[in-house]
């Protein structure tokens, strides 16, 4: 356990004890033996305690009874009006999971609850506001509408909580949406009487300081940090390679035909799955929608040949709720056995039982989420956890990347499980690309809640500790002129400073693609029989009698709406993949990169739970990595380009670039280090001396070179100047450690070992 302020001793029986009756029987109704480790200080935690508390344990430890049994005994019976918990999803499926593992619970306490968000019954919702009590399960897009459409009946429900809790945590310490929740909850401490405390939940911690900062930014060292010791599991693995006889295309399937023939290499990773996994639940993590859809249909024609029932499905944003919430419920039932082949969807903890085992088709390039994929696998008290890890490599040839030479893909698994060893997780970024994109978000729903509202009202509210910490006054003025310039026209301003919403700004605050902050794009609807399947990208080109394989299956175009943007489907034998938008590509951290390093250096043999050919890969990119004479220099001339290997993360050497970039190189980011196109080594090192020379004002100079800073919902309306200040706000840390970076490889340029990756990288990550 690890706490700011140690908790007492805490027998679990007395914790049993200390739980309102009603939450005693429900207990003993599941048949649970007890209260689990994680459960039994919470409870003292939340009971004894008023502060913020971090709840950090592994899948399926039990947190959110953890926090719920102990809440839920210390609200029981209240009277005061208004909501007295709010939980907060980053997902409307573990919204409703936890709906239906509460709602018995709470029914018997006689306390209110409901789901919030966009799917969920009217009918419910309208009941809170009229007498609003009791509980919410809510995402930050529902508390962004009742903001901006409700605002009085916001103050009703959000006025007086007793507690807000934050349920799967690691996902909003980063990104949009959890600068979106950060700002969403400063404006609920804002209308309320009181401030509620904060319970945040997460199997995947990476940085317990800067979560509790997260919580309460004015107090971290206040929030109680609990975590539980049993954390042990029996973990069998195994990577396994597979050659490409030559270069696949930019799609996994050669042919958009109807025969459905498949890369090689998949084709192979599909083979193995289908006959590995049939008879029991598993997950198949397969990266891009167009790798799931490929991979669950070609799994489905094989079990149509063998004459088999069919238990490979898909899962993924594009479908519809009706067919993902079908197979989670076909999983969690657990009575026919069910794969799913995902992205990221069943990654976050929607229950959905225990499953046999979990496969990665890629490298893994975060620890966070493959813990998280990881956790849903060997949930049973004595049922070890099983990960299979599909790696493709491209053949070797003349023309090939240093990536395929080295192997990097397979170098990155086995480094990702050494790292899964040592319990090593990602801390969140400490600045997130989207910071002024939200900053305006906030600042226009806070006007639309309010009718108008003045300059410093607004940057006092949303201000100081927080999320928009490093944004000054003067950054704040900057961003209100850009955004009421006459060609944005977003807000304009009274005679007496009150700030309103122009014209422009009405329209985009009164569309409901405003609540999130998020990107979504225009998308065909398609229907089978008035049944939804889900929806593909608009710009896929639809005609009539064309052929689409989605949800798994494939179809005929039957009819075509483009005004209500409908595709009407049927049954077909044959079907082309549609195209997705690309899949979002993970950074990978300094000491992921820094641990590549250090396979590809060892002359160990290879890992026992590589298959032969995973093995033969990291033999060859150990092979290379020496031929290439790399563990000797950095540098290597192909005689058209140079490779420069830094071996740090995608962050520091995109700013590496960034700085060759301000040299006039044409430079780009690679796996490991950065790619000066059409340069010469001799250059290069010329390069990294200057590099290593560079002062305050070259440094300062890098935004520059950043090809577009525009990169969230609406940075269109943000002036260019604000996003590169906020580039070098964020990448401050890079930037600085840029000139030590070029002199250690400068220094190391023609021969003797490179520095120890614990060097190059910085402090507290070797």
């Amino acid at each position: 356990m690890i706490s700011s302020t140690s908790v007492s001793d805490t027998r679990p029986r007395d914790a049993f004890d200390r739980l309102a009756p009603a939450v005693r029987s429900w207990i003993r109704e599941q048949g649970w033996d007890g209260l689990r480790d994680i459960q039994t200080q919470a409870t003292f935690a939340i009971l004894d305690e008023d502060r913020d508390v971090l709840i950090a344990a592994a899948t399926a430890a039990g947190k959110t009874e953890a926090a719920f049994l102990p809440v839920l005994t210390k609200v029981a019976g209240r009277a005061e009006p208004g909501l007295s918990v709010l939980y907060v999803s980053p997902l409307k499926a573990l919204i409703n999971d936890q709906h239906r593992r509460l709602d018995q619970l709470c029914e018997r306490m006689e306390i209110p609850l409901v789901r919030w968000h966009g799917d969920a019954p009217a009918s419910a919702k309208a009941r809170m506001l009229k007498r609003p009590s009791g509980i919410a399960l809510i995402t930050p897009e529902s508390i962004e509408a009742l903001f901006i459409r409700k605002p009085a009946e916001a103050r009703r429900l959000l006025g007086r909580l007793d507690a807000i809790l934050i349920d799967e945590l690691h996902a909003f310490l980063a990104g949009a949406r959890g600068l979106h929740l950060a700002s969403l909850l400063k404006r609920i401490d804002a209308i309320a009487g009181r401030r509620a405390r904060r319970i945040g939940l997460s199997a995947t911690i990476g940085d317990p300081e800067m979560a509790a900062a997260w919580l309460c930014p004015r107090e971290p060292a206040q929030v109680l940090r609990l975590s539980s010791d049993a954390t042990g599991m029996d973990l069998r693995l195994q990577i396994r390679g597979y050659l490409e006889p030559s270069r696949p295309a930019a799609s996994d399937r050669r042919s958009s035909a109807t025969d459905g023939e498949l890369a090689p290499a998949l084709a192979g990773i599909t083979d193995h799955l289908f006959e590995t996994l049939r008879g029991e639940n598993n997950l198949v993590f397969g990266g891009s929608r167009q790798t799931v859809e490929t991979v669950a249909d070609q799994l489905r024609l094989k079990a149509e040949r063998a004459c088999a029932p069919n238990e490979f499905f898909p899962h993924h944003g594009n479908l519809s709720k009706e067919l993902r919430e079908e197979l989670e419920v076909r999983l969690k039932d657990g009575s026919l056995p069910t794969t799913a082949v995902c992205t990221s969807t069943l990654e976050l903890g929607i229950d959905i039982g225990s499953v046999r085992s979990v496969a990665l088709i890629g490298a893994p390039r975060s620890l966070a989420s493959l813990r998280q994929r990881l956790g849903r696998s060997g949930r049973r008290r004595g049922v070890p956890a099983i990960l299979r890890v599909y790696v493709r490599e491209a053949p070797v040839e003349k023309a090939n990347s240093l990536r395929d030479v080295l192997r990097l893909d397979t170098v990155r698994s086995v480094a990702a499980i050494r790292l899964l060893g040592e319990r090593f997780v990602e801390p969140p970024p400490a600045s997130d690309p989207a910071l002024a994109t939200a900053l305006l978000h906030q600042t226009l729903s806070i006007i639309a809640e309010r009718g108008g509202a003045r300059a410093d009202t607004i940057f006092g509210l949303l201000g100081g500790s927080g999320p928009y910490a490093s944004v000054t006054s003067a950054d704040f003025v900057e961003l209100l002129r850009g955004a009421a310039h006459e060609r944005v026209g977003l807000i304009e301003q009274a005679p007496d400073g009150t700030l309103l919403l122009g014209e422009r700004g009405e329209h985009l605050v009164q569309s409901r693609e405003f609540y999130a902050l998020f990107e979504s794009e225009a998308e065909w609807r398609l229907l089978h029989g008035g049944r939804p399947l889900g929806t593909i990208p608009l710009g896929n080109v639809i005609t009539v009698g064309g052929l689409v394989v989605f949800a798994g299956r494939r179809w005929s175009v039957e009819a075509v709406d483009e005004r209500a943007r409908v595709l009407q489907v049927a049954p077909h034998s044959g079907g082309t993949l549609p195209k997705f938008e690309g899949a979002s590509v993970e950074p990978a951290h300094d000491r992921l990169v820094a641990e590549m390093r250090r396979v590809l250096k060892t002359d160990a043999a290879p890992p026992p739970y590589l298959d032969p050919h995973a093995a033969a890969f990291v033999t060859e990119g150990r092979d290379a990595y020496k031929r290439l004479g790399l563990n000797r220099m950095p540098l290597l001339d192909t005689g058209q380009d140079v490779h420069l290997m830094a071996w740090r993360g995608d962050i520091a050497c995109g700013v590496l670039a960034a700085a060759f970039t301000s040299l006039g190189f044409q430079a780009e980011p690679n796996d490991v280090g950065v790619t000066l196109l059409k340069a010469d080594s001799m250059s290069v090192r010329s390069g990294l001396a200057r590099i290593a020379r560079f002062e305050t004002a070259d440094l300062e100079r890098l935004a520059a070179q950043v090809r577009d800073p525009r990169s969230a919902k609406l940075d269109a309306y943000v002036p260019e100047a604000i996003l590169r200040r906020f580039w070098c706000r964020r990448h401050a840390a890079e930037v600085a450690d840029v000139p030590r970076m070029a002199a250690l490889l400068a220094t190391h340029r023609v021969a003797g070992a490179l520095p120890e990756a614990s060097a190059l990288i910085p402090d507290g990550y070797a």
